[in-house]
């Protein structure tokens, strides 16, 4: 209860961005002082149980409950969210060149939606920093995902060159990368979610992939596609067809959602991606959609609107392999993660599983 009933009240009196980069920092720098990290885990650490363990692209999960792109943009904080319960996490997105992102304020919080509005414009600090970030985190405890992306003054035409770009400057430092092309606040960039774009981009990051790990030597690591939730049905049967094609890992469903159903705060007005509870059930529906289209051949990371273990658990049986959170961190704390690593085994147990794997997809079966 430390976070929401004295560290959130100090943080939502503030700016929402230089919240963000406060606790960036914060959690940081206390993972780099003598007995950060123990601290760290001894008050949110999460268990290692063998029914949520999970091993997907021969990497080893220890929960299936990450942390999404977009908290820990620059890899500044590896060491710290490594420590407080999580599976895996997400860093970035980055793109080759370091770049301001959009005008401030561009982060709004929506309390009374439990949602946030964000047009951040991919703000990071550049391949090349971020390098430096991830040599001085250090081997880090769970595995960790690239999220990457192109500048926003790179034409779609030219857009390979850049994944390319931060593909082959980081692959020592990850265990697997997303291909960022569902974010809504660079522009034209979920053009390339379509069409001979995307054929293009997914066989040009493949192809540098393959060739970082023929340099690299050591298992060949597995790169997925993050897909926006405000696609049609027919435009997501070309997607995952191309996908599926082009031999990508896997696919994360959702990126934040353009709609803006349903709200009441007074930002709900604000252009960027909204991601929170509004997104719950949307983000479900397209992981159901994406498992029923591939008959569970591909696996899915499922990301929007996870506030509790039912939640997660919903995304599991609709048929997600693992599960992200962003939104709710900031609501509840990482208190969160042990809450629904506990509640997700007594989820399992009632439905008669001994195994997280065994849930995944069950919503599809006896149809």
């Amino acid at each position: 209860m430390l976070y929401k009933h004295i560290v959130k009240p100090v943080l939502f009196r503030m700016d929402p961005e230089k919240a963000h980069h406060l606790t960036i920092n914060g959690l940081g720098l206390m993972a780099n002082f003598p007995g950060g990290k123990g601290l760290l885990q001894g008050l949110y650490g999460v268990p290692q149980y063998k029914e949520l363990s999970s091993e997907l692209w021969g990497i080893t999960f220890p929960n299936p409950i990450g942390l999404a792109a977009g908290l820990d943009k620059n890899a500044k904080a590896v060491p710290g969210f490594s420590s407080v319960g999580f599976g895996f996490m997400e860093v970035g997105t980055v793109t080759p060149k370091p770049q301001a992102g959009n005008e401030q304020p561009r982060l709004f919080r929506l309390p009374t939606d439990t949602a946030l509005i964000n047009r951040m414009g991919f703000n990071n600090v550049g391949v090349a920093e971020m390098a430096g970030n991830l040599q001085k985190a250090g081997k880090h405890l769970i595995p960790l995902a690239i999220n990457i992306g192109k500048n926003k003054t790179t034409p779609n035409e030219q857009a390979e060159d850049d994944y390319r770009a931060c593909i082959a400057a980081l692959y020592t430092y990850g265990d697997f990368f997303v291909v960022n092309i569902s974010s809504p606040n660079t522009p034209d960039l979920r053009n390339l979610q379509h069409g001979d774009d995307l054929s293009r981009l997914l066989a040009a990051v493949k192809e540098e992939m393959a060739a970082q790990h023929k340099q690299s030597g050591g298992p060949a690591k597995p790169v997925l596609v993050k897909i926006a939730p405000d696609v049609e049905d027919e435009q997501l049967s070309y997607m995952i067809d191309t996908i599926q094609r082009s031999g990508i890992s896997g696919i994360i469903a959702s990126n934040t959602t353009i709609g803006r159903e349903g709200l009441t705060h007074r930002h709900r007005g604000e252009t960027g991606g909204l991601s929170g509870k509004p997104l719950t059930e949307r983000s479900t529906r397209l992981i159901h959609r994406i498992y029923e289209r591939t008959g569970g051949t591909l696996p899915i990371i499922g990301s929007g609107g996870i506030f509790s273990a039912e939640d997660a658990y919903d995304k599991i049986r609709a048929g997600a392999s693992l599960v992200e959170v962003y939104t709710a961190l900031i609501y509840e704390g990482p208190e969160l993660l042990r809450s629904i690593n506990e509640r997700l085994r007594e989820l399992l147990r009632r439905d008669g599983f001994t195994h997280i794997s065994q849930a995944v997809g069950s919503a599809h079966r006896g149809k």
